[in-house]
């Protein structure tokens, strides 16, 4: 559909608006990785992960009343890429300031997990309780608990600062008590490798806590109790562990930034070419695998499907590993900065968590007719006008809600040095 052309058209306006080209023959950025350029990069980022939030909402996956590609269509299965950036920047950044920064270890975890991570995870769970209750939504007493204790996700997006959380302490337990550096980053890699053997175990929920395939059976998945549902403890979902070796090579990059530099100066644009291709590659592999093995295979009726799960994750690793690598040497040439970019870098963590009171709302507005009789979509309806409503309503809604977050959270940190 054209509208797709004229979103993937915005969307690059907005990336090279602003942006400076390294013209001259042998002329690089040696501050393509500075923190100004890298926050405005997580703001493209955090932009593309509102539209792949979007993208999954059923009106867009249909076009003319039929499942078929539909308008963002490219976005569906795109998320964990653009969320690959921020653990890629995360791991750079942590590598960086070991580097540069005296006794940076000092306050490490009250300063990097408490301040950044923690508290903020927590009122988002206050918020998103209050948006519940206001919603006149039934959840059980173990659950309530489970949610504050932080054991379970009444946000789904939260599991985004969980993950960043372990990947932090082991950074700050590894490397602060180990002085063999390339045995940190081989722990390192272990400990992100380890989680995704812990989801391909896990999987999308409690496959264990029944017989044999239960979840196929209606008498018994109507039955299910809130625990054993899709998506609700820790790791129940490939996108926890599909993006997160981009932080393990963002430790790297920083590492040998100069030698990584140095490198790709020699024949550029060759090497440039030659890391598109292997990650065109790597992305065709990633496609095929799940195509025939699939994450979701609990549903093939033969068990867990977790050796099919496992073989996806192994598969999407080097996918992922090359997009950052392509990304980074992408910006040797060309800094991508610009003001919109800019704020929402400053606020791309803050809108990430408070995405989905919006989606919710306005799909309840919009496509559900819950709320405002006679502003509905029916089924496969495909009206630009309802579609474009929906997603400046939930971006615009999301940037406000970001910044009360933020805000929030401001307060709350003010005195945590």
């Amino acid at each position: 559909m054209i509208i797709n052309y004229i979103t993937y058209g915005l969307l690059a306006v907005l990336l090279l608006a602003g942006g400076k080209f390294a013209w001259r023959k042998g002329e690089f950025h040696e501050d393509s990785a500075s923190l100004e350029v890298t926050k405005n990069l997580r703001g493209f980022a955090a932009i593309g992960v509102l539209i792949h939030h979007i993208s999954q909402n059923q009106a867009f996956q249909m076009a003319n009343g039929y499942h078929r590609p539909g308008i963002l269509f490219g976005f569906v299965n795109a998320g964990y890429l653009f969320v690959a950036i921020f653990f890629f920047c995360s791991g750079f950044g942590l590598i960086k300031s070991l580097m540069t920064k005296e006794n940076y270890f000092d306050g490490f975890i009250k300063k990097r997990v408490v301040k950044t991570l923690v508290i903020p995870f927590y009122i988002n769970v206050v918020l998103y309780a209050i948006f519940i209750v206001a919603t006149g939504q039934k959840l059980a007493v173990q659950r309530w608990i489970a949610n504050f204790l932080g054991l379970c996700l009444m946000n789904e997006y939260a599991w985004f600062p969980i993950v960043c959380a372990i990947l932090y302490l082991a950074f700050y337990f590894i490397f602060k008590n180990i002085k063999n550096r390339p045995l940190c980053y081989g722990l390192m890699l272990a400990v992100i490798l380890l989680q995704g053997v812990f989801f391909s175990i896990n999987g999308h929920f409690a496959w264990w806590s029944g017989p044999k395939n239960w979840w196929l059976n209606p008498a018994l998945t109507y039955k299910a109790k809130w625990w054993q549902q899709q998506g609700v403890i820790w790791f129940f979902g490939e996108w926890w562990v599909n993006s997160s070796i981009a932080f393990f090579i963002g430790m790297l990059f920083a590492q040998f930034e100069e030698k990584i530099r140095n490198w790709f100066k020699k024949l550029y644009w060759l090497k440039l070419i030659l890391v598109i291709v292997l990650y065109l590659v790597a992305r065709f592999c990633s496609m095929m695998a799940q195509g025939m093995f699939g994450y979701w295979s609990e549903f093939s009726g033969k068990g867990p499907g977790i050796l099919n799960k496992f073989i996806c994750y192994c598969v999407q690793l080097p996918e992922v590993s090359l997009f950052v690598i392509m990304i980074f040497a992408i910006m040797l040439v060309y800094k991508v900065q610009n003001p919109v970019l800019k704020f929402f870098g400053n606020v791309s963590f803050e809108t990430y968590m408070m995405n989905l009171i919006p989606i919710t709302v306005f799909d309840l507005i919009i496509f559900q007719n819950k709320l405002i009789p006679g502003l509905v979509a029916k089924p496969g309806n495909t009206d630009v006008r309802l579609l474009g409503l929906y997603a400046v309503a939930v971006i615009a809604t999301t940037v406000l809600l970001g910044l009360l977050f933020k805000f929030l959270c401001k307060i709350a940190t003010k005195r945590i040095r």
